[in-house]
C-alpha cells in the first residue's frame, strides 16, 4: 500500500521501497542494494519542494537516502 500520508508514520518504522518507481533516479549501486533488500527504517522527513515532502530511510547497508512517499509502502 502505497504511503498516501505520512504525517501518521514513525520514526523506526519499517517500509518497502517499491524499485519500479525509483529506478529511474536512484544510482546504480544503490538500486542493488534496494533490490536484494528494499525494506528500510524511517530516520526522519525531508522538504523536497515547496509543496511535497521527502521519506529519509536508512537502507539494510547503514546508507542514508530519501525517497518520494509514492515510492515507499507501509508493511502491514
Amino acid at each position: 500500500m502505497v504511503i498516501k500520508d505520512s504525517s501518521t508514520l514513525q520514526k523506526g518504522q519499517k517500509l518497502i521501497i517499491e524499485v519500479n518507481e525509483v529506478t529511474d533516479r536512484i544510482p546504480q549501486n544503490i538500486l542493488e542494494i534496494i533490490r536484494k533488500e528494499p525494506v528500510v527504517e524511517l530516520v526522519g522527513y525531508k522538504m523536497v519542494d515547496g509543496n511535497q515532502f521527502g521519506l529519509v530511510v536508512k537502507l539494510t547497508n547503514g546508507d542514508i537516502n530519501w525517497f518520494f512517499e509514492k515510492e515507499l509502502s507501509e508493511i502491514m
